[in-house]
């Protein structure tokens, strides 16, 4: 949720396996158009995609040099994101993030040229969230549908505690901003709603988590059903808080001020939006990220089997979460550690042994 007198509408943001929280993912389309950022994007999941079809078909290593290029692409793609997020949207958080993609891309590229082909289950999570995303962002109905649908319910949550702005049309061209008088706040801002501040970058995540893996179609329904219901409400939550800290001041104090200004390059009357959007808001949302996939990973296990492979691209170190999280529900493995691709067969009796 950007402050509505930034001199661009923000980009949305989203994020995905190496950048995900709520606020991680981020697709940069404008009310301008497409942008290079996107077709980059759309780029490596269309590799992505290729590369798993050709492993479905047993061509394991074009499939595999297919997939290093693919998170090469992924890794430039974060890159292109840095300027903004340091510049206009002045999130240290996002910006470390951004950083931290490409050599992480690069480092699974490298993995899977060395044939380790288990990484191709992080591959299609990663997938399956920018199938799920890039339509929303690219499709301008749905993109209008989405924000607006997002600014009238976080409208709706602060006429609960009464306030009413009303919604008017906003710089990014959509009925999304509140329209609190600036004359009667205390910074004289107000905030408009972007695709990012919808939530749809974290269902992204959970989405491709739950596609990526093999499980009853019943679990995996009440799986994702559980992470967007839970998502959809602590974003509103999250834009009602924006929304109101950023007119009314609730972090003005001098001395934050002082240190914003001074320190971070911000403007003064948007300290309050940036300490609420940038530090509380995205620090909270890594938190409730590992909540909702704490609850997830209760109805479906399966989905520990990419997060370990994202763990050992990060650590270096071989890890078997079902042991470690569910040791009471989950039988012993039968598909050769944490590291190995099980066939079907061996995966489905994995999954049967299973609570469901």
């Amino acid at each position: 949720m950007p402050s509505a007198t930034a001199a661009t509408e923000a980009a949305s943001v989203v994020g995905y396996a190496f950048a995900g929280s709520a606020t991680f993912v981020p697709g940069t389309a404008t009310s301008g158009g497409i942008t290079p950022s996107d077709l980059l994007a759309w780029a490596a999941i269309g590799a992505f995609i290729a590369a798993l079809l050709l492993a479905s078909q047993g061509y394991r290593e074009p499939a595999r040099y297919l997939g290093v290029g693919a998170w090469v692409a992924f890794g430039v793609f974060w890159v292109t994101m840095v300027p903004y997020y340091y510049g206009e949207a002045q999130s240290p958080l996002k910006t470390i993030l951004g950083l931290l993609a490409l050599p992480l891309c690069l480092y699974t590229g490298y993995l899977l040229w060395a044939g380790r082909d288990s990484l191709l289950i992080l591959t299609k999570a990663v997938a399956c969230m920018g199938l799920i995303y890039l339509p929303v962002e690219t499709i301008p109905f749905v993109k209008t549908l989405l924000i607006e649908t997002t600014a009238a319910q976080t409208h709706f949550g602060m006429e609960l505690l009464g306030y009413s702005p009303g919604l008017i049309e906003g710089s990014n061209g959509y009925v999304s901003k509140f329209g609190f008088d600036p004359n009667e706040t205390v910074t004289g801002r107000t905030t408009y709603i972007v695709l990012a501040c919808t939530g749809i970058g974290s269902m992204a995540i959970f989405g491709g988590l739950v596609a990526a893996v093999k499980a009853p179609l019943k679990r995996k329904a009440a799986a994702f059903a559980l992470a967007v219901g839970v998502i959809w409400f602590l974003n509103l939550v999250r834009n009602v808080f924006i929304g109101l800290a950023s007119p009314w001041g609730w972090f003005q104090q001098d001395w934050l001020v002082s240190f914003m200004t001074t320190y971070m390059g911000a403007e003064a009357s948007r300290v309050s939006f940036l300490v609420a959007h940038n530090y509380i808001a995205q620090s909270l949302s890594i938190v409730a990220l590992v909540g909702i996939t704490y609850l997830v990973v209760k109805i479906l296990p399966e989905i520990l089997r990419p997060l370990e492979e994202a763990l050992f691209v990060l650590t270096g170190t071989e890890y078997d979460l079902f042991e470690a999280l569910a040791p009471e529900k989950t039988p012993a493995r039968t598909d050769g550690g944490p590291n190995g691709e099980p066939s079907d067969s061996t995966r489905e009796q994995t999954d049967s042994g299973r609570e469901r």
